[in-house]
């Protein structure tokens, strides 16, 4: 998938104060220790009062099923495309105005305008620098489960972004490929990890040689240490370990407070968000502007990216009774 032109981004005009005496619910499956500060200044620039119901993305995203029309939430702010589809194809999130959607280019924009991108994150090979180079890493997910591997790779199983990735493995490869990558995968003896710090912080003490994450997570270790061993490494053949997906956002259909829900939107666009989401949190603007790459990572445009639509991954409650079914979640 070639990268797109970005947009110019929200000016400060659109992302104006809203009527006094506002409120919004949002739901985040964003952590808040990653996106309460910009939450916090959106509520103090416009003076809407924000309640925020922290989760993990697909867990808050059940909730807003489970809650049907009667949940209080206003916004879903998730963290991968797979959520908000599931959201999406359920009808449980609105058209977002058109003028929100051209703010973004379209390959970060839900075909049918429930969600949009607020910043990019790549999936990417962790790797233990003491112990590999370049050259010695695999050209795709596939040759992990070679047995000089066994042993050495860390996945996240129940992380939003992981089963995204499997989720785009589902679309791109098909069913049974994935399952039998999976499969062969924790028969090779994968190492567990809760989440993807985790991952990260054993590869670079040696614990594992690699490990399947997002790109930014190293990146916050090496602001704390720039002399830490690992380095991402993307990969050389384009699919589901190289894909680029979003962390996003929707308008809940019964959102009571909808007006507001539409500030925040255009909030999470403005450069002043983006400028947070590059030098706080790690990951690539989806809006163009005087900004810099993530420090430490590399231009999109020079990565084998796979060429799938992120609308098409919707199927997250297949993604997950495909993992309970090999075992890789309980």
């Amino acid at each position: 998938m070639p990268v797109p032109e970005t947009a110019a981004p929200a000016s400060e005009s659109e992302a104006a104060p809203a009527p006094e005496s506002q409120s919004l619910v949002v739901y985040s499956g964003r952590n808040e220790n990653l996106v309460a500060p910009v939450i916090e200044s959106f509520a103090a620039e416009t003076g809407i009062s924000v309640e925020v119901r922290y989760g993990g993305t697909s867990a808050m995203a059940a909730t807003i099923l489970e809650e049907g029309s009667n949940s209080p939430a206003d916004v879903f702010y998730g963290q991968d495309a797979g959520a908000l589809g599931a959201l999406a194809k359920a009808g449980r999130l609105q058209v977002l105005p058109e003028d929100i959607q051209s703010l973004v280019d379209p390959a970060w924009v839900a075909t049918d305008g429930s969600w949009i991108g607020t910043s990019l994150r790549a999936r990417v090979l962790v790797y233990n620098t003491e112990e590999l180079t370049v050259e010695n890493l695999p050209a795709s997910i596939h040759e992990l489960t070679e047995e000089q591997w066994r042993g050495r790779v860390g996945w996240a199983p129940t992380n939003g972004s992981f089963q995204a990735f499997v989720t785009a493995l589902r679309v791109i490869e098909g069913e049974e490929a994935a399952k039998t990558w999976l499969e062969a995968m924790i028969a090779n003896d994968v190492q567990v990890y809760p989440k993807n710090t985790p991952i990260v912080a054993a590869t670079g003490a040696g614990e594992i040689s690699v490990g399947l994450v997002n790109h930014y997570y190293l990146l916050r270790f090496m602001a704390e240490d720039p002399e830490f061993k690992a380095a991402n490494f993307h990969f050389a053949k384009a699919g589901p370990g190289s894909m680029v997906n979003v962390a996003g956002v929707g308008i809940v259909d019964s959102c009571a407070n909808c007006e507001a829900a539409e500030a925040f939107v255009r909030y999470l666009l403005s450069q002043e968000a983006q400028d947070y989401f590059l030098s706080t949190t790690h990951e690539y603007p989806v809006v163009a502007g005087d900004v810099a790459l993530p420090s430490g990572a590399v231009p999109l445009d020079t990565v084998a990216l796979p060429d799938i639509d992120l609308s098409d991954l919707d199927d997250l409650e297949g993604t997950l009774a495909l993992l309970r079914a090999v075992g890789a979640l309980e």
